[in-house]
C-alpha cells in the first residue's frame, strides 16, 4: 500500500483545483498585459455584441464633490430657516443709485448736478470775461427815492476763462456765479466751453478746432434769455462777443465781452 501510494495510485490524494463555474471561467479573459472582465448582458448571453467591456481595475465613478456641498449648503440653509424663519437674507441687487447718477449727471460737493460736460469740453485760449450790469429802468419810470441804490452801474466782473464750464444758480455750494433773485433756480443755466470743427474750414484741409462758448438752461422755471429771447431748455445755444444774458425776473444783465475788447471799446 506505502508503494502504491507513492506511485500515484488509485488512493493518491489530489489538490482540489478551484476553477469556479464554468460561466465565470468564460468571462475572465487576458488582453496583453491587462486583465479584461466582460459583463454578460443578461439579455443574450452568447452575443458578442451585447457585451460591455471594462478593466479589472476600474472603480464605479465616484460623486462629484461640488453636488455634495451644495447639497451640505442646502441642507444647512434650510435649517437656519427652521431655527429663525423671520431672518432677513442680504439683498446684493442693484439698487439703481449708480445709474441715477449717469442719467441726470455727476455729483459735486454732495449736491448731484443737473447737467454733464460733453467729450468736447475745453478750457477757452480766449480770455473772456462776464460784466454784470443793472438792467436799464424805463424813460417813464420814476426815479429811485433811496440815494445810496445806483442805477445802470457796473456791479461786478467774473474772469471766465479758467475752467471748461460756469454754472449759474442760488445753490452756493456747486455754483460758479451765485444769484440771489428768488425767481432763478438752484441750478439756473450753465455757460459752457466747447471746442468743435469749423464751420469756415476749406475741404481737405486739417480739422482745425475752434473753442467757443455756449449757453444752457437747465429746465429753470422762469427761462434764461439771450437778448431778450428765451432758449429752449437742455439745449446749447452759442454765445457771441457782445451778447447779454439776462436770468429769470432778476433785474442784472451779463454782457459777454473778451479782454481785449473791453481795453479797445470795440
Amino acid at each position: 500500500e506505502e508503494r502504491e501510494l507513492q506511485r500515484g495510485g488509485p488512493n493518491k490524494r489530489q489538490r482540489p483545483q478551484h476553477r469556479g463555474d464554468d460561466s465565470k471561467n468564460d468571462r475572465y479573459r487576458r488582453s496583453g498585459d491587462k486583465r479584461i472582465v466582460e459583463d454578460d448582458c443578461p439579455t443574450d448571453r452568447n452575443s458578442k455584441s451585447d457585451k460591455r467591456r471594462r478593466r479589472w481595475n476600474d472603480r464605479e465613478e465616484a460623486p462629484v464633490e461640488g453636488a455634495m456641498a451644495s447639497n451640505a449648503t442646502t441642507d444647512a440653509s434650510v435649517e437656519v430657516d427652521a431655527e429663525n424663519p423671520n431672518k432677513v437674507k442680504a439683498d446684493f441687487g442693484l439698487s439703481g443709485a449708480l445709474a441715477n447718477d449717469t442719467k441726470t449727471g455727476n455729483v459735486y460737493n454732495g449736491v448731484t448736478l443737473k447737467f454733464s460736460e460733453p467729450a468736447e469740453a475745453r478750457i477757452p485760449n480766449t480770455r473772456w470775461r462776464l460784466y454784470v450790469f443793472r438792467k436799464k429802468a424805463p424813460q417813464n419810470a420814476p426815479s429811485s427815492s433811496d440815494p445810496n441804490k445806483k442805477d445802470d452801474g457796473l456791479i461786478d466782473t467774473y474772469h471766465i476763462s479758467r475752467q471748461s464750464a460756469y454754472l449759474f444758480g442760488r445753490e452756493r455750494k456747486v455754483a460758479d456765479i451765485p444769484v440771489d433773485h428768488p425767481s432763478l433756480s438752484k441750478q439756473h443755466a450753465v455757460l459752457q466751453y466747447r471746442a468743435l470743427p469749423s464751420k469756415q474750414q476749406q475741404i481737405g484741409a486739417a480739422i482745425k478746432l475752434q473753442c467757443k462758448p455756449y449757453l444752457m438752461d437747465l429746465e429753470s422755471t422762469n427761462g434764461t434769455f439771450i437778448n431778450g429771447a428765451r432758449l429752449d431748455p437742455a439745449r446749447y445755444y452759442e454765445l457771441r462777443k457782445g451778447d447779454v444774458i439776462t436770468l429769470g425776473a432778476s433785474s442784472r444783465e451779463y454782457v459777454l465781452l473778451t479782454e481785449q475788447s473791453a481795453k479797445t471799446g470795440i
